[in-house]
């Protein structure tokens, strides 16, 4: 069993864990919940090593556990799939195999034995796995699915997933679902991070719940609900997005005509897509991912060209990305800096030149609309959870109120009460007179938000559903 009492850890005035205790026992799919910036990472990065509390004691089957130590950790049996991969793309998935057995430069690994047994693993896993396949050219499940056999490699005896379906389909967090309870079922213990309560209630045999760095619960699954947990997590009933008074959509302002795009490879990956989005309206397209939204979603935001065809784009034109660190953000400037990019308002420069207090207020000001939790705006953006990352992305774009919104699954890693508030805010959008193109996974999301719908499947944009999709 893996136990942890009383563990602390600040970052400056920021108190991220407080007298933090908890049990996770083998056997048990044990899901740990909160908002963003509850300190659902921070207790994760103490359990694998790449955390050192202030205070507090760790173990595992009452062996003491090496704080600060991650490969010490490893060998200990603890491993950690992380929300965004750690997989090199330019290496095969055996390479990457090979290299996550390589623990602080012990020498060379049989790549042969690693090979023969990831297959083993995955053949009992139901799995079929490329082994000579580049891991940059694998759609995301298939990425996931050689972290978590990376994880399993060796020992390991208690496996930490971090917002695991964050990235895959419906049909994949099913998958995912299945091979956690095989997991459980050879005795091994699961710690999921996770924020769809339907999930947890789905998978989970005992919950824990974080608000502001403290356990506020710790429970069977089966003594609670997705309302009651609902209401642990945020200190009460979470906000609804409220819907936006409707009016008459205005004349069409983007859109694409018989695009065709291909992806860095060179490959086809939208075949002929034709959309049309009007002034107040949000026309979400679904479809499992890797069927070639982010490309059409890439050119429609003017960030990658097609190969025919025409787009049509206002000027004041707004892209939130899918993945927020490499394409969002540039993790090693700060909030106030990372708010700058793409456009400096009025009033925050004399001439060529930034001025610290006006660019301070601003960034102060978006901070506090969009709920951003951070020490200060000078902070490095490198410093907040992932979740309020995206906050700063989803901030800097619509607090520049464009006439053209394309955005990539703008909710991915964040809580109830976060997402509730990015819904509200593209309604709002909308209503004043904005179009919106919501790309998204999630079926329940396009449900909430849009007003039309579209699909893609194979790189084909079917034809569009008008407030009739269910």
């Amino acid at each position: 069993m893996l136990s942890v009492q009383g563990i602390c850890k600040t970052y400056g005035p920021v108190r991220a864990l407080s007298q933090v205790s908890a049990e996770f026992r083998p056997g048990e799919v044990h899901a740990v919940l909160g908002e963003n910036g509850a300190g659902k990472s921070t207790l994760m990065g103490v359990l694998a090593g790449f955390v050192t509390p202030d205070s507090g004691v760790a173990a595992l089957d009452g062996r003491p556990l090496p704080f600060g130590k991650p490969f010490a950790i490893r060998e200990l049996g603890i491993r950690m799939v992380h929300q965004h991969f750690m997989l090199v793309p330019q290496l095969t998935v055996l390479e990457n195999l090979v290299l996550a057995q390589v623990a602080g430069g012990l020498g060379p690994v049989p790549s042969g034995q690693t090979g023969e047994s990831a297959r083993q693993k995955a053949k009992e896993l139901g799995w079929e796995i490329d082994l000579d396949a580049f891991a940059g050219d694998l759609p995301v499940g298939a990425q996931q699915r050689v972290e978590i056999l990376k994880a399993l490699s060796g020992q390991s005896d208690v496996l930490i997933l971090d917002e695991p379906t964050a990235v895959l389909s419906p049909d994949e967090a099913e998958e995912l679902f299945a091979v956690l309870r095989r997991l459980k079922a050879e005795g091994r213990s699961v710690i999921l991070i996770a924020h769809k309560l339907s999930e947890v209630m789905s998978v989970a045999d005992r919950v824990t719940v974080l608000r502001k760095g403290v356990v506020v619960a710790s429970c069977p699954i089966s003594e609670t609900s997705p309302g009651q947990l609902a209401e642990w997590m945020v200190g009460g009933l979470p906000p609804r997005g409220e819907a936006t008074t409707s009016k008459p959509w205005g004349e069409a302002a983007a859109g694409a005509e018989s695009v065709r795009i291909r992806d860095d490879r060179g490959a086809l990956v939208v075949d002929g897509a034709t959309l049309s989005v009007r002034r107040g309206e949000i026309l979400g397209i679904g479809g499992v991912d890797g069927n070639g939204q982010v490309e059409l979603a890439e050119c429609l935001a003017g960030v990658r060209k097609p190969e025919s065809g025409t787009v049509l784009r206002p000027q004041r034109t707004a892209y939130i990305p899918q993945d927020r660190q490499s394409d969002g953000l540039a993790m090693a400037l700060s909030i106030e800096e990372n708010l700058l990019i793409g456009g400096v308002p009025q009033g925050v420069c004399a001439g060529p030149f930034l001025l610290p207090g006006r660019v301070r207020a601003h960034a102060e000001g978006l901070v506090s609309e969009f709920q951003v939790k951070a020490g200060s705006p000078a902070d490095p953006v490198s410093s907040l959870s992932g979740g309020n990352q995206q906050k700063v992305v989803v901030a800097r774009t619509l607090g520049r109120q464009p006439d053209f919104v394309v955005a990539v699954n703008p909710t991915r890693g964040l809580d109830i009460k976060a997402t509730s508030y990015v819904h509200a805010r593209l309604k709002e959008a909308a209503a004043r007179g904005a179009a919106v193109i919501l790309f998204s996974t999630d079926l329940e999301e396009l449900a909430e938000v849009a007003d039309s719908c579209q699909f893609m499947s194979r790189g084909i944009l079917g034809e569009q559903f008008l407030g009739e999709a269910t």
